[in-house]
């Protein structure tokens, strides 16, 4: 009797797909990412976290759908208008966008009929602007450094490095009474471009700086400072307050008096990474927050391999977009918490300033500024 030839399966061939699969799907990406983690140069360091834990800043009044009832103006015609500065003597509205133009706005009672101007271009980026005591614009372009634009716009370089280190990223600025420019270079090592791994790096790469037109002489007041950013004189002229991003506080430097040159605390542990901050002549001042600070990102302060990896993740795929919440946190001039408004489906807004009865926001991504009727939509008391 014949016998029946069977070709049983080679045991290799049963267990071939989930073994593949093992070793394309998970040994290999992994074992890359660990080549790629110990190849690369970022090295992130450990930030102060002591400074930072504690009980987060809360207000007392808020809004938290700064979004319902808002008005856009100038939609499509302001590319991330970075800061928002207001000239009381024409009523008119002065923004710097990412395609270099710094455009003048004229708000009408309805925002979809504001009129908006190219004014004058710098070739670069402009992020902080202000006023002027000769009716110039004095910019801080995170390329070309401390600007000043004349009336009839022509554009003059003031300074563009301090102490033989060229500004990397120029960032906001304020004018005292007596003509004095400050300003901030968020970080002497990173451009604009960049800027997220400075954060994630958390290193102390800015500096806080004054320039004198008289004598053109810039000086460094501050060194070692977090992503410094905002920065806003004082009305009485005796100190001016400056935000660190990546700390999420702003503190103030006395510019006058027995405690001339020295740093105290104005407010801790914001509820979000502060930006610009501006002083609204009543007594506020309104600090915008680009976004809430989230589980994953308190756990990344602690660990700087967390960081890393998000560097990484960055330069090579695309840094995830988790920021929400956005808004600006209005202070009083101890710093005390007086009102917040944000929203979920905000991120990224760079600036807060008061006109009027309106809330006038900046910000980084949106192709117009967001106006909001304060006595229509004000903050409410919190239970």
């Amino acid at each position: 009797m014949p016998q029946t030839k069977t070709n049983p399966d080679p045991p290799s061939k049963k267990t071939s797909w989930p073994f593949n699969f093992l070793v394309f799907f998970v040994i290999v990406p992994v074992s890359a990412a660990l080549v790629l983690y110990q190849l690369d140069s970022f090295d992130p360091a450990p930030l102060p976290v002591h400074e930072l834990v504690g009980p987060v800043a809360t207000s007392p009044k808020r809004n938290e759908r700064l979004l319902h009832g808002s008005e856009l103006v100038g939609v499509g015609s302001l590319l991330a208008p970075e800061d928002v500065a207001y000239d009381s003597k024409s009523g008119l509205i002065y923004t710097g966008c990412m395609d270099g133009w710094i455009k003048r706005v004229t708000v009408n009672e309805s925002a979809t009929e504001s009129l908006v101007e190219n004014w004058v271009n710098t070739g670069g980026r402009p992020l902080g602007l202000a006023h002027g005591l000769n009716n110039q614009v004095i910019v801080a372009d995170a390329d070309k450094g401390l600007l000043s634009i004349s009336e009839e716009g022509k554009v003059e370089v003031l300074t563009d490095e301090a102490e033989g280190v060229k500004f990397k990223l120029t960032d906001c600025v304020d004018i005292a009474t007596d003509g004095i420019i400050y300003f901030t270079d968020a970080s002497h090592k990173y451009s604009l471009k960049h800027f997220a791994f400075d954060i994630l790096e958390g290193k102390p790469n800015g500096r806080l700086m004054s320039y004198d037109p008289t004598t053109k002489q810039t000086k460094v007041l501050l060194h070692d400072l977090y992503f410094a950013n905002g920065i806003a004189v004082s009305p009485d002229q005796s100190y001016l307050i400056f935000c660190e991003t990546t700390m999420r506080r702003c503190r103030k430097y006395h510019l006058q008096g027995r405690n001339k040159g020295s740093v105290d605390k104005f407010i801790d542990r914001l509820p979000g990474m502060p930006d610009n901050i501006r002083y609204d002549g009543e007594g506020l001042y309104w600090i915008a927050l680009v976004t809430e600070i989230t589980p994953f990102w308190d756990l990344a302060v602690r660990h700087p391999f967390i960081r890393k990896v998000l560097a990484i993740m960055d330069r090579y795929v695309g840094r995830p977009q988790t920021e929400k919440n956005s808004g600006v946190f209005a202070v009083d001039l101890e710093g005390k918490p007086v009102a917040h408004y944000y929203d979920p489906g905000l991120s990224l807004l760079s600036t807060g300033i008061k006109i009027g009865n309106h809330l006038y926001c900046g910000s980084v991504v949106y192709p117009y500024i967001i106006r909001l009727n304060l006595e229509q939509h004000p903050a409410q008391p919190t239970s």
